[in-house]
């Protein structure tokens, strides 16, 4: 028996022992049907059946990728060492307490169907033609969840993302190109030749300014410079892109223009016209609600009744002249906002379960709502003000934090697999 504590073996008799219980001749590649335990991981084992099963997988998937496959000793070593990482981890999972339903597992099946344009009895038939098991992915799916919440759950919580990182990145060229805006740009041209004359020239220009005054005046874009009247326009979409992106000529214009917007470059090439069909993070308006709330519990003492009567009488209350943020610092038992006299602050669309954000649309700035039942209890809101926001600033913020917490998430997540493999007893016979 070898017994591996911390990680540390001697890899070469590691390696001649586990090809000689999986039935490997290192010379014949003969396979023997055996099912013994291959090693012992805390209070879970791993058996020479799985980690035949895995190798068979592993060495299916590279072969599909075209992929060389490693020594045989390089594929067992490192197959095992995934398989105990794993059951420490479903370890940890059962200790948590953490279980992925059925309908949590079903809508990931179903988002793997529709990868491969199938409904999910059409992805069923297709693996179970391919004489694999559909409920042995199923299952397998379940465990990669199960590890992706465990990993999620040990590594988020040590992962921050300051202000000042946020805004240091923005600051490089990488997180510049990054949060720069995208514009989609049609341009239509008439082109000048070094062989046209002044007056060929000029009435090409003319021609080009008439047909950007029809745009103008309300003429479509692609109806306007469609015409063969006189001159044809040559050009096309140009897609999304970034402005850095974009030909030089029409750089300087771009970001004058709105979306819908027309307007002239006189190049090298010639007269254009450059549409700007559309835009996206340069704005990016929404609006806001502001608003605050008393919020009732019902429990064993306070049943739902009790708390929608106790939420009506405080509304009452209110109208007859108490303080709202009085009695929410009293009664609410929205610990977050209660200290705050009940204040939410501005809300954005999506941000509040829907019978409040129901309530909160319906409800006058100034006025207070009827008494509204969520899945959290018993609200009286107020609305205190409404405005159009412009986001696009926090939304290019919030995407450089998820980029930098996505390359930090690595990071962690790797030094966090190490560190339970160092601490886990792990004995392989």
């Amino acid at each position: 028996m070898l017994t591996i504590q911390h990680g540390h073996c001697c890899r070469s008799l590691l390696i001649a022992l586990l090809l000689t219980l999986l039935g490997v001749n290192t010379t014949s590649a003969q396979v023997e049907t055996l099912d013994q335990i291959v090693a012992i991981v805390d209070d879970d084992i791993i058996l020479a059946s799985e980690l035949r099963e895995r190798l068979t997988l592993v060495t299916q998937n590279l072969e599909r990728q075209d992929v060389e496959l490693p020594e045989q000793e390089i594929l067992v070593r490192e197959t095992l060492d995934r398989l105990i990482l794993e059951s420490i981890q479903m370890q940890l999972a059962l200790r948590y307490g953490i279980r992925i339903p059925d309908a949590q597992l079903d809508d990931a099946m179903r988002r793997m169907a529709g990868q491969n344009n199938l409904t999910l009895e059409q992805f069923r038939g297709a693996v179970e033609a391919q004489g694999e098991s559909f409920f042995a992915m199923r299952e397998q799916v379940r465990q990669e969840l199960t590890l992706q919440r465990v990993q999620q759950g040990n590594v988020n919580r040590g992962i921050e993302i300051s202000e000042q990182e946020v805004d240091n990145f923005m600051g490089t060229d990488e997180g510049e190109a990054m949060t720069q805006p995208e514009f989609r740009v049609v341009q239509a041209l008439v082109e000048v030749s070094k062989n046209d004359s002044k007056a060929e020239k000029a009435s090409k220009e003319a021609f080009v300014d008439r047909v950007l005054a029809q745009i103008l005046a309300g003429q479509a874009f692609d109806e306007a410079v469609s015409g063969t009247d006189l001159y044809a326009f040559k050009g096309g979409d140009l897609g999304w892109r970034k402005l850095a992106d974009i030909p030089s000529m029409f750089t300087d214009v771009i970001p004058a223009l709105g979306a819908g917007d027309t307007a002239k470059v006189t190049s090298g090439a010639g007269f254009h016209l450059v549409y700007l069909v559309d835009e996206r993070g340069r704005k990016r308006m929404i609006d806001q609600t502001e608003v605050r709330h008393i919020l009732i519990k019902p429990n064993e003492v306070l049943d739902d009744q009790a708390a929608k009567a106790l939420t009506l009488s405080l509304r009452q209350r209110i109208l007859d002249g108490e303080a709202f943020e009085a009695l929410a610092k009293e009664f609410s038992d929205d610990i977050g906002s209660a200290q705050e006299g009940g204040e939410l602050g501005w809300t954005s669309p999506g941000q509040m379960v829907p019978e409040f954000e129901a309530a909160m649309g319906e409800t006058p700035v100034g006025e207070m709502s009827e008494a509204i039942r969520s899945e959290f209890g018993w609200h009286v809101l107020e609305v205190t003000g409404r405005r159009e926001q412009n986001i696009a600033e926090d939304m290019r913020r919030r995407q450089v934090m998820n980029y930098l917490h996505d390359q930090k998430y690595e990071e962690e997540l790797e030094a966090w697999l190490r560190k339970i493999r160092e601490e886990a007893f792990v004995d392989i016979k």
